[in-house]
């Protein structure tokens, strides 16, 4: 897991502002039933910018990661 470098203003995905943003290549598990920080967490395709594959990287998801107030619950 790591941070993009350059990550867009608002969720490629929703559009909603977010908190934070993950980069996963591999296999990951989320669960926000009792999450205290985060409502809401958004799956947009990426890859990993490596040399393999037809977009220059091995296939990944960015996790944008939404805070109660963002996905405007309390």
């Amino acid at each position: 897991m790591y941070v993009p470098e350059d990550p867009p203003p608002d969720c490629p995905a929703c559009g909603d502002p977010y908190d934070s943003v993950s980069r996963h290549t591999g296999g990951f598990v989320v669960n926000l039933l009792d999450n205290e920080r985060y409502q809401r967490v958004c799956f947009y395709p990426a890859t990993d910018g490596g040399k393999e594959g037809a977009d220059g990287g091995e296939p990944a998801f960015d996790c944008y990661h939404h805070t109660h107030a963002q996905a405007g619950t309390d």
